[in-house]
Parts: C-alpha cells; structure tokens; sequence
C-alpha cells in the first residue's frame, strides 16, 4: 500500500515506514502530523485518484527530528567587471517517519 502526498509545494510517494525529509514543518520534534492532501492511494492492486485529493484520505506521520541540509555555494560573476558574489544557504528540513496510511 502507498501513497501520494502533497506537501511544502512537493509531491511524496509513501508506504508506512518510509522516512521523508520534507520541507521544515512548524511541529514539535516527536509529534504526530497528518497530511490531509492525499493526491493518489493505491490499496492492494486498486489505485483511487483524487480530484485533486482523495475524499476522507489522511497519512499519518511522527517528527522524528529537525536540521538543515548540506550547505550549497551561490557564487555570482560577471566577466571583466570585478563583480564576485559568495553566499552560503543551508535549507531546513523535518524528518518525518510515516506511521499509517488511513485511506
């Protein structure tokens, strides 16, 4: 059995156990969340698409932790101008471990 969830503007194919890291939600490390936009629920061999999400379907899911990924460089240059740009991002992330898909 899986599913797909939409969350943070991304779309995430789970099955219960699977660990996501998503987008940085606003829960507590240890708390239980529920994703409510289910877009598709595949349930042994029969698939049930939503329009958009599927009616009643929930993915239940525990915060396992909260970080910040590997740090990425943006440099900026324009040739023959002295123009150097430097700038370090590192995008917070939640770890989440999905627990049970009620569909």
């Amino acid at each position: 059995m899986y599913a797909i969830i939409e969350t943070g503007g991304k779309q995430y194919k789970v099955e219960e156990g699977a660990v996501l890291f998503i987008e940085k939600l606003a829960d507590v490390e240890g708390e239980v969340v529920t994703f409510d936009k289910v877009l598709l629920v595949s349930k042994d061999g029969k698939v049930t698409a939503g329009a958009p999400t599927v009616a009643g379907a929930t993915v239940t899911g525990k915060v396992e932790k909260h970080g910040k990924a590997k740090k990425i460089i943006v440099y900026k240059y324009k040739a023959k101008k002295n123009y150097r740009r430097k700038q370090g991002h590192r995008q917070p992330f939640t770890k989440v471990v999905i627990e049970k898909i009620n569909a």
